[in-house]
């Protein structure tokens, strides 16, 4: 009686070692470093630029080890880190803003023999110590800026239109300046504003004989364009995030015009800096005529894929008929005729018919796909208290892609070439594919860890539940003797395979996680207390103690597995229907549910049944 058979203990054996393998990764703490990668696909990391990352931290007299780089990246270990800002200021002035993007980031120490094995530790959430926190001022009034620039295109389009000249349009501090010599003409330009441009509020006034009106957009159309551009900036960030293929990222609207974006677990953070603040876009514009007007056109250097030698000046018009924002698909790919890279752009039905028009009307001319693309420069400043306060100046960086001759009309479906590299196109592919950004934006604030309720909270909370733990391991061991060491033993594997399975799944541990492996800590220990209190009913009732083992373990179960099915119920509709901690608290007690079951019956028995399977027992310390 009391005896498992041999496959039963094998099975629990190779459990508990699969659950301590997998769980081990997890004591390994991650060393603070800073991490660099190139701005664009195109720059690579090599050890001239690792010398000069080593020179920058040495001069800043910055404690460093561990530095490691291949083409795509850098990384430094520091050995503190309280050092990672100084350290990440220090080397992004050295190697420059535009070329580079360094980033703070947490460097794994898993062994590699843990890491071949796929063992990983476990991610955990921001609110604990782990991911990183960005927060992004968006420029709406670039928006603003542009939107007037669409509506003074407008204004001149009817003045051409309806044969009005001498009539002066400029720019004032967000105030539309159209000034006329007739009174007429003003009279037909107001009554314009008045039925094609509502957005506009205007005053009619004189001065030195000049009729004049003074046309501004109303708060409420300023208010709505910035939502709308934080909106679709919202929209792309999510879409990025998503490329990165972060667990439970947060990326929300902060105030007016700034974003927060949190993405816990994160390891390579150079690169979500560099896709989460790259602003983006392509524009179809037609290569200018030579009859076209310096002021509407631009010219650019621009060069074969793969080649050095530089062809151009190319001029381009400045108007743009199609934009990033009408591609609805983008992929990276390798022309089988020239195998060189090339992207694959696919159009809403908007941008469809727009490129139809102007490649049908334009057979024959040369059409140029323009990057642009914005990089980020912080200035840093200081007030007169010493505080120091960052601004960002938004840099364009322009370059021809592609400028071909048109030979047909294009369609909806269509490839552009001149791509310098696959990394590139897969780059390029997707930010095209998250959506193009409303306006630039800039870093206000980065942080690896980003507690939500204070270091000391967090570091107190993990006590409280270190505190809690042995007091229950405590009890179990006086109250229920031998008995009670089965379970203090059942409860350490349960928790070994808890974190084992978490780390294996990815799931990100937060506060809330911790709650929930609190609660699967007592409903482990109750599984046990309902198993030796009916075995202490058995005895009392007149049973051998080897009958009052078996009975106890075999009564005891069914209560044991109706309370747990009711609670994994329970666990399946938060996360269902919950989102962020919840999901967090859903999952820790779901994988709790599970592995309490295994460890409280299976485990503490064969515990129970090596101490007292087959052997003559007159009592029982329980």
């Amino acid at each position: 009686m009391n005896r498992y058979p041999l496959w039963k203990y094998a099975l629990i054996v190779i459990t508990v070692i699969f659950g301590a393998l997998y769980a081990l990764p997890n004591i390994y703490a991650p060393d603070p470093a800073i991490q660099i990668s190139g701005s664009s696909a195109s720059t690579e990391i090599d050890a001239g630029t690792m010398q000069r990352v080593e020179s920058a931290l040495k001069a800043k007299s910055i404690e460093f080890f561990g530095v490691e780089f291949t083409e795509a990246n850098g990384l430094v270990r520091l050995y503190k880190q309280e050092d990672q800002l100084r350290a990440q200021r220090a080397v992004q002035q050295e190697l420059g803003e535009r070329e580079y993007v360094v980033a703070v980031s947490l460097a794994p120490t898993t062994p590699e023999w843990l890491t071949n094995l796929g063992a990983e530790p476990m991610k955990l959430g921001l609110d604990l110590a782990g991911g990183v926190h960005f927060l992004l001022e968006v420029d709406t009034k670039k928006v603003i800026t542009e939107d007037f620039e669409s509506i003074e295109t407008q204004i001149k389009r009817f003045l051409r239109e309806e044969r009005l000249r001498g009539v002066k349009i400029r720019l004032d501090d967000e105030t539309l300046v159209i000034a006329s010599e007739d009174e007429d003409a003003r009279n037909k330009i107001t009554a314009f504003l008045r039925t094609d441009v509502p957005a506009l509020q205007y005053d009619r006034l004189e001065s030195n004989g000049e009729y004049l009106v003074h046309a501004r957009m109303s708060d409420a159309y300023i208010r709505e364009k910035e939502t709308l551009a934080v909106q679709q900036n919202l929209t792309a960030l999510r879409k990025r995030v998503n490329e990165l293929g972060v667990s439970e990222p947060l990326v929300q609207r902060q105030g007016r015009n700034r974003i927060v974006v949190q993405l816990p677990g994160i390891q390579d953070t150079a690169r979500a800096k560099a896709i989460i603040g790259k602003t983006a876009n392509l524009e179809f514009r037609l290569e200018s005529r030579p009859s076209t007007l310096a002021s509407q056109k631009e010219e650019f250097d621009w060069r074969e894929a793969g080649k050095q030698q530089i062809y151009g000046p190319a001029s381009l018009e400045k108007r743009a008929f199609v934009k990033g924002e009408h591609v609805t698909n983008a992929s990276a790919s390798i022309d089988p005729e020239t195998n060189l890279p090339q992207i694959n752009i696919s159009l809403n039905s908007d941008g469809g018919s727009l490129i139809f028009q102007n490649t049908k009307n334009n057979v024959g001319r040369r059409m140029g796909v323009l990057f642009i693309e914005y990089h980020t420069r912080t200035n840093i400043e200081h007030d007169e208290d010493g505080k120091e306060i960052k601004t960002f100046t938004q840099i364009p960086e322009k370059k021809i892609i592609s400028l071909a001759t048109i030979q047909s009309p294009l369609n909806m479906n269509f490839r552009i070439t001149g791509i310098d590299s696959m990394k590139e196109a897969s780059e390029v592919s997707l930010l095209l594919r998250a959506g193009a950004l409303a306006a630039p934006m800039g870093f206000v604030e980065e942080r690896t860890i980003g507690p939500s309720l204070g270091k000391q909270n967090v570091d107190s909370g993990i006590k409280s539940v270190q505190f809690g733990l042995a007091m229950v391991l405590i009890f179990m061991l006086v109250y229920y003797r031998v008995f009670g060491l089965a379970a203090n033993i059942a409860l350490a594997v349960n928790l070994t395979l808890l974190v084992a399975i978490m780390s294996i799944f990815g799931a990100t541990l937060t506060l809330p996680g911790i709650a929930g492996i609190v609660l699967t800590v007592g409903m482990a220990v109750d599984a046990n207390v309902l198993i030796f209190s009916r075995i202490r009913e058995e005895l009392a009732a007149g049973l051998s103690p080897q009958s009052a083992i078996s009975t106890g373990f075999d009564r005891a179960f069914v209560t044991i597995l109706d309370a747990n099915i009711t609670t994994f119920i329970v666990a399946i509709i938060l996360y269902a229907i919950g989102s962020g901690p919840i999901k967090g608290f859903a999952v820790t007690l779901a994988i709790g549910i599970i592995t309490s079951m295994f460890t409280a019956i299976m485990c503490s028995r064969a515990i129970v049944n090596i101490i007292y399977g087959n052997r003559t027992v007159k009592k029982l310390w329980i």
